[in-house]
């Protein structure tokens, strides 16, 4: 009876005399029939009945007594403001995100209390979409995730993105702070200017060589002074990556700072220029494909050097204003060493890729391999980003026969232009690292169908076939791309690349399916 009245659950000794006593009555109703024994049952029953009764009244019930008695509570502990923080909820698998949330609504009337979370928005709308997969899409002008939010954070705040001053000075301390020490006197008189300088944010240069200079008596260490430099060079193209997130900031300067010590343990740390590795860097990091290119044309040099980036980096300079009677006859393409490069054709269309080649130093004289080297650290499909699971079941999808990459039409019109570009590293990845290329790898239909699902990873589908290695590719490099180029310009050159593989390729495979595609051309 205990248990009974303290969870609203008729105990099963209760249940089994109830029973026992029915059953009884059932068999000989004339012997059962006393007012003794009628009494007892009615007991029995009116006990079950209350139990039911306190069972329907649960929910409402016992969610106000827990308010009541949680605010009890806090007068008893004289707490004024219970405030509980909640960190990188977005961290969390999607059921202890929801349960964890859910627990929360429980508090959102409790008077002086107040939960402050912070996580990934996406990541929890993600959680609540796997959390309740059969609830619709949307729910009015919103979508029910993101509705779900709504209701239940009642002051949201984003924190806004670093701007280019502020991720100057972030990644000058960041260099400093590695170069002297947390605990230097140097490093915390930097610590203050920076404050002091980001006070009004509109009006900072972002800690540049006054405040600096000002910061540390007039001189600055050389170990400041390369940060000064590394961070005057990179800040630009690394605030437009990241878009001002100071997470991701951190993490390219960690591997940076671990890349230079792998070359000093190996042995080869006097090769490696800090700036020069910085600038690979956001290559490796915001443009994979020029970074694979480079890192192919520096390890197949003798030297070293690429002399496709003396092209790019002359011309993404602001070239000369033109002089009074002179016409300056702009080249049809690019000379290097007398030939025509189509790496440098690529590179100078890409307005990223001109930006990045005005950083200094310039790489055009610069022995890359071992860079290259340090930096050639296994990669996984997704480059670091962190896979979804679907995206994962999409690669393997589209990594299968022809047959199973048609089928998985419908999932690429479903995925962002974000996730199509991680899905076409991750194909790309696996289709190079096949030990035979003769027959068509693992992934050449997914990336078909992706391309024409997505058209505007076209010219990345051109970039990737002229970095093939023409001497083990074999015919499906031609014959792999029906309805894949859809543009105009992109097909023309997709079919000059393929006339260069029926003149000079040295695979007879190749060679042989580009002859027949440019007669079938001929035909046509």
């Amino acid at each position: 009876m205990a248990f009974t009245a303290a969870t609203g659950v008729p105990s099963p000794d209760l249940l089994r005399s109830l029973y026992n006593g029915l059953s009884g009555f059932v068999a000989d109703p004339s012997q059962m029939v006393t007012p003794e024994t009628l009494k007892g049952l009615a007991e029995k029953a009116s006990g079950v009945l209350k139990a039911s009764e306190a069972s329907s009244e649960t929910a409402p019930d016992q969610m106000h007594a827990f308010r009541e008695e949680f605010e009890a509570l806090l007068d008893a502990a004289e707490i004024d403001q219970l405030v509980v923080l909640i960190d990188d909820l977005d961290r969390c698998l999607p059921e202890t995100a929801i349960a964890t949330l859910e627990a929360i609504r429980l508090f959102l009337f409790v008077p002086r209390t107040a939960f402050v979370i912070a996580a990934d928005e996406a990541m929890i709308e993600y959680s609540v979409r796997r959390h309740f997969p059969e609830l619709p899409a949307t729910t009015g002008p919103m979508s029910y995730s993101r509705n779900y939010l709504e209701k239940l954070i009642q002051v949201p705040f984003r924190i806004p993105a670093l701007g280019l001053a502020e991720t100057r000075a972030y990644v000058t301390l960041l260099l400093a702070q590695r170069a002297l020490g947390e605990a230097a006197p140097e490093f915390q008189s930097l610590l203050t200017a920076a404050r002091e300088d980001l006070r009004r944010p509109w009006a900072s240069r972002g800690l540049d060589r006054t405040v600096v200079q000002g910061a540390l008596g007039g001189t600055i260490p050389p170990s400041v002074e390369d940060a000064l430099r590394v961070s005057s060079q990179i800040t630009r193209l690394l605030t437009d990556g990241t878009r001002g997130n100071p997470r991701q900031i951190k993490r390219f300067l960690n591997s940076m700072a671990l890349r230079q010590a792998i070359a000093e343990e190996r042995g080869f740390g006097e090769d490696i220029e800090f700036p020069v590795l910085a600038k690979l860097m956001l290559a490796e990091r915001f443009a994979p494909d020029l970074y694979d290119q480079l890192s192919r044309l520096a390890s197949t040099a003798v030297d070293g050097r690429v002399a496709a980036l003396a092209v790019l980096e002359t011309g993404a300079k602001t070239p000369p204003a033109p002089v009074v009677g002179q016409t300056n006859k702009p080249r049809d393409k690019p000379i290097v060493d007398g030939a025509a490069s189509p790496e440098a054709e690529d590179w100078l269309r890409s307005d990223w890729s001109k930006g990045w080649a005005q950083i200094e130093p310039p790489l055009a004289v610069v022995d890359l391999r071992p860079y290259v080297f340090v930096t050639r650290d296994k990669r996984s499909y997704f480059a670091g980003v962190i896979a979804s699971d679907h995206l994962e079941a999409l690669v393997e999808k589209l990594s299968g026969s022809a047959m199973a990459a048609r089928s998985a039409d419908p999932d690429l019109g479903r995925i962002t232009d974000t996730e199509a570009e991680q899905v076409f590293d991750a194909l790309q990845t696996r289709i190079l690292s096949s030990d035979k290329l003769a027959a068509a790898p693992p992934g050449v239909h997914g990336l078909a169908r992706l391309v024409i699902a997505r058209p505007s990873l076209q010219r990345r589908l051109l970039v990737f076939l002229r970095g093939l290695p023409t001497d083990a590719a074999g015919g499906w490099a031609v014959t792999s791309w029906t309805g894949a180029f859809s543009d105009t310009l992109v097909a023309a050159e997709f079919e000059t690349l393929r006339a260069g593989w029926a003149t000079a390729a040295t695979n007879k495979g190749l060679k042989a399916a580009a002859e027949a595609a440019a007669a079938m051309d001929r035909k046509v």
